[in-house]
């Protein structure tokens, strides 16, 4: 028994051709055959075949009216097979510019779109693929933004071949499996499917004699030098796209992803658009206050130490963190966790105030450990 055209489809029966056509696009492009693994190719194929005629249906008033009054019985009594598609305008759910739209004028021979026969569809020529680069930044180029010249290793169309694979010179002979038109049709049922040539990727043509320079691939090995200009803010999760300076195509160039890497540095740690660091800090001025120099990444600040401060106390120095990426002219903080700078040796002097220091503290400093310890013990 089949199934209900609007069932397949996903629509409601009040639904308007626009929501028809959305909702066929979206399962061709989910079922169509040549974009699905090789296992589930002949699923593909059928549940293709099963949306492709809801639509034919769907999308021609006449046709659904018959079968909103009278099912698939009125369908099948009034239409054949060839009867469905044909007046489908399948080429506008695609549109005309390209896409997938040649997907779908490849079945019936190309009737599909107003295809005449069987006639060979033109293969618009393919843009080179894209290609991934990582890119190694320090925080301080990350801070202020920087223009550098990468070297990325790419595929380029081969001088000598011009990208043909042939040896200059020598002629390419059609391919005898597709007979030159670049595509071989299967038959399934009232269908006749075309699908791309395996032997010669759809050219139509194939190599007599092989390139020497590039050994019939078409293409050979660069290094490329590229002129980016990298943004404020970037951080290890960020990526940037540099348009057609990937491998290139007979149909253009495609692009280049850059993956950015932020290297570690020796005083800041990075949490986001923060930056925290320690502060070494005198066990006087953390006990009486003070001014203390903090470094930021283009310079330093002054910042307060209220008298007590104890070790391990943080502080916030706002606007001095990493540039916001997404934001411009906002910044993140730094974050100051306070370390307490106990000196390792002491004056006779030196020694002699904290001994007294001690005892007005009511701090024993007699024993039971070193002198470095007990002064900890006391600006803990």
């Amino acid at each position: 028994m089949k199934k209900d055209y609007y069932e397949i489809l996903g629509v409601k029966k009040d639904a308007a051709l626009a929501d028809v056509k959305k909702s066929y696009r979206s399962l061709a492009l989910r079922y169509h055959p040549d974009r699905v693994p090789e296992n589930e190719k002949k699923a593909a194929e059928e549940k293709f075949k099963e949306i492709s005629e809801a639509y034919g249906v769907l999308s021609d008033p006449a046709k659904r009216q018959t079968y909103d009054q009278h099912g698939h019985s009125g369908i099948d009594q009034n239409y054949t097979s060839d009867d469905i598609f044909r007046g489908a305008d399948f080429s506008s759910v695609f549109g005309d510019g390209g896409g997938l739209d040649d997907i779908l004028s490849q079945f019936l021979g190309g009737s599909f779109g107003g295809g005449r026969g069987g006639a060979r569809r033109q293969r618009r020529p393919q843009r080179g693929r894209d290609i991934q680069y990582e890119v190694e930044l320090t925080l301080e180029e990350s801070f202020s933004g920087v223009k550098k010249t990468i070297k990325v290793p790419r595929n380029e169309i081969c001088r000598d071949c011009n990208g043909t694979g042939a040896k200059n010179g020598t002629a390419m002979a059609d391919c005898q499996t597709c007979g030159g038109q670049g595509q071989v049709l299967m038959n399934s049922g009232f269908f006749r499917m075309a699908q791309t040539c395996p032997t010669c990727n759809g050219q139509g043509k194939v190599i007599k004699e092989s390139c020497g320079k590039c050994q019939g691939r078409g293409y050979t090995r660069q290094i490329r030098e590229i002129d980016v200009t990298f943004p404020k803010g970037l951080d290890n999760d960020s990526q940037m796209c540099v348009r057609e300076q990937g491998e290139v195509g007979a149909g253009g160039a495609g692009d280049l992803y850059l993956f950015i890497r932020v290297k570690p540095h020796a005083t800041f740690r990075r949490v986001g658009n923060d930056l925290e660091l320690d502060l070494l800090v005198p066990f006087v001025k953390a006990a009486l206050g003070g001014d203390a120099s903090v470094k930021t990444i283009d310079g330093s600040v002054t910042m307060k130490i209220p008298p007590g401060t104890e070790g391990g106390k943080v502080f916030r120095v706002k606007d001095k963190g990493m540039p916001d990426l997404r934001h411009e002219g906002a910044c993140g903080d730094i974050y100051v966790r306070v370390m307490i700078d106990v000196p390792k040796k002491l004056s006779n002097d030196q020694r002699r105030l904290l001994e007294e220091f001690a005892k007005a503290s009511g701090e024993q400093v007699e024993g039971g450990g070193s002198f470095k310890e007990k002064i900890k013990k006391v600006f803990k």
